[in-house]
């Protein structure tokens, strides 16, 4: 028979995700933290240029007073608050796992690194207790997918993660007509940050409107108060252009796009494979151009993630005030 003698006490399981102490002590002191993913440094770009990213992103956000919250999973271990040696040895490994949420369960049983995608870092900054995620781009429907049923688990997350993701909309690689279909469907609000031109990731403009706009951070924190007040359950899209100035001439797009899923399609690469093959396909189609881009769009997104934390912070402070102020005046 295995195991332990019944009179010896069993060792206490480890917590299934580590927060960084620094983040914990932030969040109890009701400062701004802003979530990064680790996808972009893991699959997204390539090496040295990606930890030089992922490095500057933090940095920036410390720059402003902003706690940055870099979510991968290192060694079978969910982790929200990568150290830098730990960012450092993620960008620099070859053969990591590319982390959705199914995928959690088994990477942290197998002990294996993995860098986290919009769903599983969206999950894991909820549970942490953090409110806002920067990222690139998110994932969404795939062209075909009425036969292929080719749709990110990014947008069924985001339906059931209350948090804001500050994000250039979806990737242009991806069926955007169809993705924002499927976000109205799953009750998700997308909210254009000072325009209601859907962007498309490379590209200032998709060709699609959206409803609703903010024109500041302060207001983009008042609708996520109010969902938060509704306690509804979804996410908060917040979709942020790049600068025209820095995209990818409109005028291009779309031929370099065929190209590179003709290239996929001759090659039969489909799924999970699909999104980095054709965003590498595009990069090489472009002399670098794209990757250009795609370093201002997440720039963007994290400048942009670090204001509307802090507007969120302070807003939590100054609402005892306000309602102090407004129990006397009713009195």
């Amino acid at each position: 028979m295995t195991g332990l003698p019944p009179s010896t006490p069993a060792a206490p399981a480890s917590p299934a995700v580590h927060v960084a102490e620094e983040v914990v002590r932030a969040l109890a002191d009701g400062r701004p933290v802003v979530a990064l993913e680790s996808t972009i440094f893991t699959h997204g770009l390539p090496r040295p240029r990606n930890l030089a990213v992922a490095l500057e992103a933090e940095e920036r956000l410390r720059a402003a007073g902003v706690v940055p919250a870099t979510i991968g999973v290192h060694a079978g271990v969910p982790t929200v608050g990568l150290s830098t040696g730990q960012i450092t040895e993620l960008s620099a490994t070859d053969g990591l796992d590319k982390v959705s949420l199914r995928d959690l369960p088994v990477v942290a049983a197998f002990g294996r690194h993995g860098g986290t995608t919009v769903a599983a870092t969206a999950f894991l900054a909820h549970r942490a207790g953090i409110r806002v995620f920067s990222t690139g781009g998110l994932g969404g429907v795939h062209f075909g997918a009425s036969e292929s049923f080719d749709e990110s688990a990014d947008m069924t997350t985001l339906a059931a993660t209350p948090v804001t993701v500050v994000s250039a909309g979806v990737k242009s690689i991806l069926d955007i007509r169809a993705t924002l279909e499927r976000f109205e469907t799953l009750n998700i609000p997308v909210i254009g940050y000072r325009s209601r031109k859907y962007p498309g990731f490379y590209v200032t403009d998709s060709g699609h409107e959206i409803n609703f706009s903010v024109e500041s951070p302060e207001e983009a924190a008042r609708v996520i108060d109010a969902r938060d007040r509704l306690g509804l359950p979804q996410a908060v899209l917040i979709a942020n252009p790049v600068d025209p100035a820095k995209q990818l001439p409109p005028e291009e797009l779309d031929g370099i796009l065929a190209r590179a899923r003709a290239e996929a399609e001759r090659r039969g690469i489909t799924g999970n494979a699909s999104t980095p093959f054709l965003l590498d396909h595009i990069q090489r189609d472009t002399g670098g151009r794209s990757l250009e881009v795609n370093v201002e769009v997440y720039r963007g997104n994290v400048r942009l993630g670090g204001e509307i934390a802090t507007a969120l912070a302070a807003a939590a402070v100054n609402a005892p005030t306000a309602a102090a102020d407004a129990a006397q005046s009713g009195a």
